[in-house]
C-alpha cells in the first residue's frame, strides 16, 4: 500500500512539474496570450489574475474530467464537450469575480475588463482539451489543471516583473509595448522549450 501511494504521488508530482515547466501552457503552447499582454504590465496585477487563473484552471480541469467521463461519454455526447467546458469555466469565473470583488476591491478594479474574460481564456480551455488526449485518472487530471495554471501563474508574473523594470529603461520608439513584450516572451520561451524532454510520464 505504502508502494502504491509513494508511485501516486510522485506521477502526481511528475504532472504538476511537467505541466509547470516541460509543457507550459503559455511558453511552449502559447495559450492565454492576449490576457498575459493585457495585463502583464504591473507585477501586482499579474499576480492577482494569475492566483485566480490557477483556481480556475485546477478545479475546471478536475470538474470537466468528471463531466466527460462519467456524463458526456455515457450518454453519447462527447462532441458537445467544447460548449460544455465553456459552461463550466464561465460558472467558475463568475464565482471567482465575486470573491475577488469582496476580498480585495482594488484587484477587482485593477483587472478590470480581463477578469471576466478569463471565461475565454484559451489557456484555460486548452488545458481542459489537452487533458482528455492523455490516460489521466481524476487525480492525474487535476495535478495537470493545477500545473498549467502554476506554469502561467509563473510566466505572467515573470513578464510583469521585466515590464516593470523595461519601463524604466530607455527602448526604441518602435520597440515600446507589445513589441518589447513580445521579445521578452520570445525569449522566455525559448528558455522554457530548453526543459522540454527532461520529464517523461
Amino acid at each position: 500500500m505504502d508502494v502504491l501511494n509513494s508511485g501516486v504521488i510522485q506521477t502526481f508530482f511528475l504532472i504538476l512539474i511537467s505541466a509547470t515547466f516541460t509543457d507550459n501552457i503559455l511558453l511552449t503552447r502559447f495559450l492565454g496570450m492576449c490576457s498575459c499582454l493585457g495585463v502583464s504590465k504591473k507585477v501586482d496585477t499579474s499576480l492577482g489574475l494569475g492566483l485566480a487563473v490557477i483556481f480556475v484552471t485546477a478545479c475546471t480541469a478536475a470538474i470537466n474530467f468528471l463531466v466527460y467521463e462519467f456524463l458526456l461519454i455515457p450518454l453519447g455526447i462527447a462532441y458537445l464537450k467544447l460548449i460544455v467546458f465553456i459552461i463550466i469555466i464561465a460558472a467558475f469565473v463568475q464565482f471567482v469575480e465575486m470573491v475577488i470583488e469582496r476580498v480585495s476591491i482594488k484587484l477587482y478594479f485593477s483587472l478590470g475588463i480581463f477578469l471576466p474574460l478569463i471565461t475565454v481564456n484559451c489557456a484555460i480551455l486548452g488545458t481542459s482539451l489537452f487533458m482528455l488526449n492523455k490516460p489521466y485518472s481524476l487525480l492525474q487530471a487535476f495535478a495537470f489543471g493545477l500545473g498549467s495554471g502554476l506554469g502561467w501563474f509563473l510566466a505572467i508574473t515573470i513578464i510583469g516583473g521585466i515590464r516593470e523594470k523595461v519601463n524604466e529603461a530607455s527602448v526604441p520608439k518602435g520597440l515600446e509595448g507589445p513589441g518589447i513584450t513580445l521579445i521578452i516572451i520570445g525569449i522566455m520561451a525559448l528558455a522554457f522549450v530548453g526543459f522540454s524532454g527532461m520529464i517523461k510520464i
